[in-house]
């Protein structure tokens, strides 16, 4: 029997066990984990570091390895969110709605775990964590696939998992890592409708499109990250700049960053400059149109392969536009809908752009960096899904569930 249908097995095993765990059983062991994180943070490091230096040996970018850094900062945040997580309420459990049939039924539904949850992502050792804790809070069990490139941190965080949850009165089999990072393993998954309730793939273009195309387990997709900033004519000039740098730059290579700044050509007579050595100053590559490049040096053209790029780098496309409805038109063309921003200061074309942009999350004066479980308030995510159907945007507690009918009758036949 493969480590696969083994581990599948022992995921599965646990699901009555978990699902019925009470808010404080499973607040205490995501206790626990905080105080195991912290205390195992140099070993974490340690293992962390490995990954990294493989990184590096294999030729990753700068910006991957970003993606893969687990330093002491990084650990204490992942434990303060586990804290935080225990002071959301629990969904599982809540009546959604009740009624009272003519013949004297009373029906409740009721919020309930999902199952097992499949997860398959890259890169981001954090996401294990994430995932493993976003879980247990909901009684969910989860089977993790994480990549060949962050094998060594993520194997050492189940083991901080697994030391934790021993502590605790949840069964530690409850979260499973698949430590065989190969295709056809990955292949073998997609394939376990058995074991899995659904599957959640966490990453880039292509591997989000691969688990779509070829899983038969359901898949809860989350979207690649095509974002734009749309600069009105009217946007005030320093706000407009700062939140185009801080989109870009903050941390590019997540999928919540800017890739396409679209300029009106009224504001970008004016402004454009100034913009773009701001970014040039962060040592952001620009590839422009035609009428950007009047406006600064070291421009590459722009080209349409770029206008649909998920850089995940210091590069950024900039776009001048004629107005809000081609800005409109140009991100629901080349957008993933995942999140999209406006700079401006007329009411009517943020109104157009909010109703009219298909995207999870659309943003007025404000930067796109905010399309976070954590900076929406639901604590750790699962993922951010740019699909329309069980969940949309930053996935949290609730988005792990599904439900279930209560009916309460006194002899009631048909």
């Amino acid at each position: 029997m493969s480590d696969l249908i083994q581990k599948a097995q022992l995921v599965k095993g646990t699901t009555t066990a978990l699902g019925t765990s009470t808010t404080k059983e499973k607040n205490q062991a995501l206790l626990i984990l905080a105080s195991e994180l912290r205390k195992q943070t140099e070993f974490i490091v340690q293992e962390n570091q490995r990954d990294i230096d493989n990184g590096r040996h294999n030729g990753l970018s700068e910006s991957l390895i970003d993606r893969l850094v687990l330093n002491a900062q990084r650990i204490e945040e992942m434990a303060d969110a586990l804290v935080q997580l225990t002071e959301l309420t629990d969904p599982i459990g809540k009546v959604m709605e009740e009624w009272e049939r003519p013949n004297g039924l009373l029906i409740k539904k009721v919020r309930v775990p999902i199952g097992v949850v499949g997860m398959i992502y890259e890169a981001r050792p954090n996401v294990t964590i994430d995932a493993a804790s976003l879980c247990l809070k909901t009684g969910n069990a989860v089977l993790l696939r994480g990549s060949s490139s962050a094998i060594c941190s993520n194997t050492a965080l189940v083991k901080v998992i697994h030391d934790a949850l021993k502590q605790s009165s949840l069964p530690d089999g409850a979260v499973q890592l698949i430590e065989d990072t190969s295709r056809q393993t990955a292949s073998d998954m997609f394939q376990l409708n058995d074991y899995l309730d659904v599957l959640i793939p966490r990453g880039g273009k292509n591997l989000i499109d691969t688990v779509v195309a070829n899983s038969s387990v359901p898949v809860l997709e989350t979207g690649a990250g095509n974002c734009h900033l749309f600069i009105d004519e009217s946007a005030e000039v320093q706000m407009a700049i700062e939140v185009a740098v801080n989109a870009k730059t903050q941390r590019p290579s997540v999928c919540n960053a800017v890739e396409t700044i679209l300029v009106d050509r009224i504001w970008a007579a004016q402004h454009l400059s100034k913009l773009i050595s701001a970014l040039q100053e962060k040592n952001v590559e620009i590839r422009g149109d035609t009428f950007t490049q009047k406006y600064g040096e070291d421009i590459h053209p722009v080209t349409e392969e770029d206008l649909y790029e998920e850089f995940n780098d210091y590069i950024v496309a900039i776009k001048t536009v004629e107005s809000v409805q081609e800005a409109i038109d140009h991100i629901n063309q080349y957008g993933t809908t995942h999140s999209e921003s406006i700079v401006s200061d007329n009411e009517q074309h943020v109104v157009d752009f909010m109703n009219q942009v298909d995207a999870a999350a659309v943003y007025h004066n404000a930067s796109t960096r905010f399309t976070d479980g954590f900076e929406f308030g639901f604590g750790a995510e699962i993922g951010i899904s740019t699909q329309k159907l069980h969940a949309r945007g930053p996935m949290g507690l609730e988005a792990l569930t599904s439900n279930k009918y209560l009916l309460y009758g006194n002899g009631q036949i048909k």
